[in-house]
Formats: C-alpha cells, structure tokens, sequence
C-alpha cells in the first residue's frame, strides 16, 4: 500500500492536535488527524506511516499536484519555518525508485510526498533535500546481487597493523569467495584493500566490494588517510567499488572507538562529494533505533545494519525471526531508507568464562552455526533482503590471546581456509 513516510518530535504540548493537511485544486482540504498514526507530542522521534488510501477516503484527489501542509492551531502556515528556537522537527524519507515502481497505479504522482521537505523545523534532524539518494543495487552481469561477505584477509601472525597477506594468498581466498558471494566487505581502505581490489579486476572475478573507511575517536591524521584513500579506491576502481563505509559502529553507545556524530557526518560528507559511488555508515541496531540516528541516517545513501542475535541473548530457534523483527523495526524509524545487513551471523565456539557469556545465551557451535546459516540465508533470499554475512575465516588475531575468545570463531571458513559445517554440501 503506498503511504507518506515522515518521522515528527516535538514537546510542545500545542502540537498535540498536528493534522497533515493535503490540498486539492479547488483549495479544499483532506485532513489527517496524526495523532491517529502515532504522533505524541512527548519530545520523542515517532515515525509515521499514512497509507494514501486514508487521504483518498479523506477525500482527496491523489492525482493532483499540490504539496501537503503540516496544521497545528494554526501556528504554521506551510512552507513557513519557526523563528527561534523551533517546536516541531520532521524527518522525511522520500520514496525510492523500487517504492515508486510498486506504487504507480496507486500513486500517480509519488513526488507529493517529497514536498514535505518544505515542512517547518528549526536545528532538528531532517532528510538533506540536496541529498538525491544514490541507489545502492550492485550487480554481476544482469543478475543483481544480494548476498555478501565480510572478508577479513589476515592469517595466522597476520593483523591489521602488521604484516598482512600476499598477492597469491589474497587471489586465493577471492576466489574462493567468488563463486559463493557476489560481494564482499572490507573494513579499512588501507593496507591489502588496495591488493584485493587489484586482484579482483585482474582476474576478472564476479566481486563487488564496499571498502570501509575506519574511524576512531582522537585519531584525525590517520581518520583524513583513510577518507582520502577510500576516496582513490572508489575513483581507481569504479568497476569493482559498489559503496564507501564510513566508520564501523562508533555512534553506539557500547563502542569501543565511539565518535562525535559531527565528526561522523563531516567524513560522510567529504566522502560523498568526491565520489559517485553511494555512501553510508555501519552500526548497531542499537543506534539505529534510536532519534540521535537521524541526522546521521540523514547524511548515508542506505543504511548498513549490525543485527547479531546471538549477542542479544536471543535463542537459536527465534534467532532468524529477531532478525527480520529488527530489520522491520529499523525500516519503521527509518521510513524510506533502504537497509542492508552488514553484519549478521552465528559463531562456533566461545570461552564460557569469558565475558561474552554475559550476553550470549544461547549455544556457541558448528552446528549451530550451519543451522542459523541454512535459515538466515534461506530468509533473506525469500525477503529480498541484501546482506553480508559475518564472516568468510576466522580470525586469531582478534580479542585476547584466549584461543576460546568467541570474536576469533565467526567465520564459515577456519583460519586455514578449510570449511566448517555449514558449507559442506552447499553448493557454491
């Protein structure tokens, strides 16, 4: 069903009776009372969903061009801003190309719903209206391309401030990867990034890459090194880079290299100048839930989520419905704003003395793993949903030296390159 999409906040109690008024070409109105779709005037982010069938109900003409008007006791006329310091702020996700395709016969004229960008509020958090999202839908040949990995390429002594893989073992772990994902997910623009995305062209493998940019607080010479080689890479490599990551999960509030959300957004935005590429953020559901998302979400070309159920104490049998109940839930935040999953999947062992027991329940293993994989996969294939699992090879490197320590056990591979259970007998 097509439906105008918008998140509103305000605590000014006069805004309780906000109605969304839309205006026909004989100046008559079909009004909508917001209070009815969730609006609450409690100083918090709601989002909105109106399904256009209520505004045709409501008796307007949809196939009439004028834009919608926000009404609040008649403190706002529309298109007017508030001086001061503003009492309602609006955030709006404008329909995508997908949506507006669903929609035609429905909504014949979807660019009404962009016309609320023209809606008042002051220093809130709002879409940029000279954003024009950047569609984010890879491809290899004329299949698009929905299934990604996250690819960590240090071995054994390896690590991502030392010595990191050669040219023959990079080219054989991609292909190796190939004919399994049509994409993978690098962390950090520097060191082997630049190698596997040499290889990847010179071979000729059927591999799109988003290439991150990794940020941490205190560390601006080394942040500007990754932005300005993120930026070389997507410029050298047009073919091969399908999107630029900004940062790995340092808005959440758990982070261990947590950022200024200012900070984040300058790099996003010096970024998506430079590039034609889209460009977005990764982190936690945790964050993305949450209104300090916003301004952030405002910024990014689609939205990169992080939804382990595994660390959120989640059993293995509802582990692929939490999931889809995240992703839902996010999408509701976020109307509009397409998500990918950038870290979903299941490890293999942990150290029950560990701190990770604090907050993984449920059982550690191969069997688990292949379990959650088989079904994760089988979802998101029905769902549409494009994703990168975590992750293609263990990785000793990460964590402490307990060679239990559950952050070195998440891949479908073993760090030897060897496949755990829940490969074999999947055809690649």
């Amino acid at each position: 069903m097509a439906s105008l999409n918008l998140s509103l906040k305000s605590a000014d109690g006069s805004m309780a009776t906000l109605k969304l008024a839309m205006n026909n070409a004989d100046d008559s109105q079909a009004v909508i009372d917001l209070a009815t779709h969730g609006f609450v005037a409690d100083g918090q982010w709601h989002p909105i969903r109106i399904p256009l069938s209520a505004y045709a109900e409501a008796g307007a003409d949809l196939g009439h061009r004028r834009a919608p008007g926000l009404r609040g006791r008649g403190r706002r006329a529309r298109g007017q801003r508030a001086g001061g310091r503003g009492v309602l702020q609006l955030a709006l996700s404008p329909p995508g190309p997908a949506w507006r395709e669903a929609n035609r016969a429905q909504a014949p004229d979807p660019d009404m719903v962009s016309s609320l960008a023209l809606a008042t509020g002051c220093g809130g958090p709002s879409t940029r209206p000279d954003l024009g999202r950047r569609t984010f839908a890879p491809s290899t040949g004329d299949a698009p391309t929905l299934d990604g990995i996250g690819y960590g390429p240090f071995r054994a002594g390896q690590r991502p401030s030392g010595r990191g893989p050669t040219a023959a073992r990079s080219s054989a772990d991609l292909r190796l990867l190939s004919p399994r994902w049509g994409m993978i997910r690098v962390y950090s623009s520097r060191g082997p990034t630049a190698l596997i995305l040499e290889t990847i062209r010179a071979l000729d493998l059927p591999l799109r890459v988003v290439v991150g940019a990794w940020i941490a607080p205190g560390e601006e010479a080394q942040n500007a090194l990754e932005v300005a080689e993120a930026i070389r890479l997507a410029r050298a490599y047009p073919d091969q880079v399908v999107a630029v990551s900004v940062g790995n999960e340092t808005q959440v509030s758990w982070s261990a290299h947590r950022s200024s959300a200012e900070g984040l957004i300058g790099h996003l935005r010096t970024v998506r100048a430079a590039i034609s590429q889209p460009v977005t953020t990764a982190d936690d559901h945790g964050f993305w839930r949450t209104p300090e998302s916003l301004p952030v979400a405002a910024e990014v070309d689609f939205l990169l989520l992080h939804a382990y159920a595994m660390w959120n104490q989640q059993p293995l049998e509802g582990a692929v419905g939490w999931t889809a109940e995240t992703v839902e839930a996010i999408s509701r935040v976020h109307p509009g704003l397409p998500i990918v999953l950038g870290e979903v999947g299941w490890a293999t062992a942990l150290n029950p003395e560990g701190d990770e027991v604090k907050y993984i329940k449920a059982p550690a293993g191969p069997a688990e793993q292949a379990r959650f994989f088989s079904e994760f996969t089988a979802w998101a294939r029905q769902a549409r949903q494009p994703y990168f699992y975590f992750e293609a090879f263990d990785e000793p490197w990460k964590g402490s030296a307990d060679p239990r320590e559950v952050e070195k056990h998440w891949g479908l591979f073993h760090e030897d390159r060897t496949p755990k259970a829940a490969l074999l007998g999947v055809s690649p």
